[in-house]
């Protein structure tokens, strides 16, 4: 795809349009990095895992969270070196804008909005059925909940970058020391026979006491195993509020998905066989549940809500930053890109917020987390895409970190990632019809509206045409 198959612009913008549109730069070392990798994705150990059992029993869960695992593992490889290559707030949509264009750019991006921008609304349906389990408040009605958390700490991200930062490595930190209080405990409810006590079901190819639902439940599994660790690729979306982002981001990445991997093994094992496979599979609550009546129970359930917090107070500072980005360099409304006196994007922060709002009304967690996973997945493949145009194209571009493996890291994670895509339409094709209808529409305003409207002086669209002026002068 052609680095000019969109018009740019540059003289026709107000001198002041950037200066309008600025981050702080310098609000994180990579500890708050990688703090915020783990709290984009803690919610993820504390529910909506379980409903893969559903899918696929233990077994076929468990063999989908390895695979995926070392997706992730590849993906993040790759992106610690797109990131150290190319710091700027867009992110995968940076990375795919340098490798594949401004089509290649705006689909990655908005892929990744959708993600960003759904994810919160099915964490938000979540947070309610903790507080109604909890009995807070004398709240029945998960509503409320949702607006209260929405307004609550997209308020706290207008305060500002680093203050939001350090509040989620706060509250990431608790829901961290809730797993290992969980862990303890469960220990020793444990039971090996529990992992397997769904009953195999005969007609499905290849079913087994360990594999109920035969091979076909490790695939529809898949969307689930994804939500232990979905959104860990939002770090280097914080690269120009990092210190020293070329070291830093990829060293934060790095070490939240190990972290990620530990809690999630952890989790998928201890919660199953305390509770039963048969159990926890439809449980809006797994780990309270699967310790029982006892004390640590409350203790887990309240710090399970921070957990759920954590996840989506990080996740609306990723949409947040998705969406600046793009409305900066002009591929959405560049009214979204406005900062105030704090330096935090005022309407890239309340815009997809509502709009997540509107879609946690519907109180179907499992239907959400199922469309955020397209999202997610397409976007995937799209960065895996650019990791390997670059490495082929622009063998000799700047790269302070380079991915052990090479191309063949990020082939396995991209043939992988084609897979999930694919997963998604298996476990509810209505959600991910709904999801692509909706990536279809964003393409189509990109089409007739805003690829002639691009601007040429935003950081993303100038590492672009660098490397194509550089290119035309080789």
């Amino acid at each position: 795809m052609a680095i000019d198959a969109a018009k740019t612009t540059g003289d026709d913008v107000p001198d002041d349009y950037l200066a309008k549109r600025t981050l702080r730069s310098g609000s994180a070392g990579w500890v708050l990095l990688a703090g915020l990798g783990v709290s984009y994705v803690i919610s993820g150990d504390y529910s909506g895992w379980n409903f893969g059992i559903g899918e696929g029993g233990f077994g076929g869960l468990l063999i989908a969270t390895v695979v995926i695992a070392a997706m992730y593992l590849a993906m993040v490889l790759g992106m610690a070196e797109l990131s150290a290559a190319l710091p700027a707030a867009g992110g995968g949509y940076t990375f795919a804008r340098r490798a594949l264009g401004p089509w290649g750019g705006f689909a990655t991006g908005t892929a990744v909005l959708l993600e960003y921008a759904i994810a919160p609304a099915a964490i938000a349906t979540f947070i309610g059925a903790y507080v109604e389990s909890l009995n807070l408040f004398g709240i029945t009605d998960g509503w409320w909940v949702y607006l209260a958390v929405y307004a609550l700490f997209i308020g706290i991200h207008l305060s500002g970058a680093g203050e939001a930062l350090k509040a989620m490595f706060v509250i990431t930190a608790i829901a961290l020391v809730g797993l290992l209080i969980f862990a303890v405990s469960a220990w020793g409810r444990f039971d090996l026979a529990n992992l397997t006590d769904i009953p195999a079901d005969p007609e499905a190819v290849g079913s087994s006491e360990f594999l109920p639902f035969g091979v076909m439940g490790i695939w529809a599994a898949v969307p689930f195993a994804i939500w232990f660790f979905l959104a860990v690729e939002g770090v280097p979306l914080a690269a120009e509020e990092a210190r020293d982002p070329e070291k830093n981001v990829p060293k934060g990445i790095l070490i939240s998905m190990l972290v990620l991997m530990g809690t999630g093994v952890v989790v998928l094992f201890l919660a199953t066989g305390a509770l039963g496979a048969e159990a926890i599979s439809t449980s809006g609550n797994p780990l309270v549940e699967a310790l029982g009546d006892d004390g640590a129970a409350r203790v887990v359930n309240y710090i399970g809500l921070a957990g759920l917090i954590a996840s989506f107070f990080s996740i609306v500072y990723a949409y947040s930053r998705q969406t600046f980005a793009l409305s900066r360099a002009g591929y959405l409304p560049t009214s979204l890109s406005v900062t105030n006196s704090r330096k935090a994007p005022v309407l890239a922060l309340i815009v997809p917020g509502v709009i997540g709002f509107g879609l946690s009304l519907t109180g179907q967690g499992a239907m959400l987390l199922n469309m955020a996973v397209f999202g997610a997945a397409v976007s995937y493949v799209l960065m895996m895409v650019s990791h390997i145009v670059l490495r082929v194209r622009e063998p000799g571009m700047h790269r302070p970190y380079r991915t052990p493996g090479g191309i063949a890291t990020t082939g396995f994670a991209l043939v992988i990632a084609c897979v999930a895509v694919v997963a998604t339409f298996l476990v509810d094709p209505v959600a991910a019809g709904w999801t692509f209808a909706a990536f279809c529409a964003f393409l189509l305003y990109f089409a007739v509206y805003s690829r002639h409207r691009l601007v040429a002086a935003s950081p993303d669209e100038e590492f672009a045409l660098l490397a194509k002026a550089e290119e035309e002068l080789e």
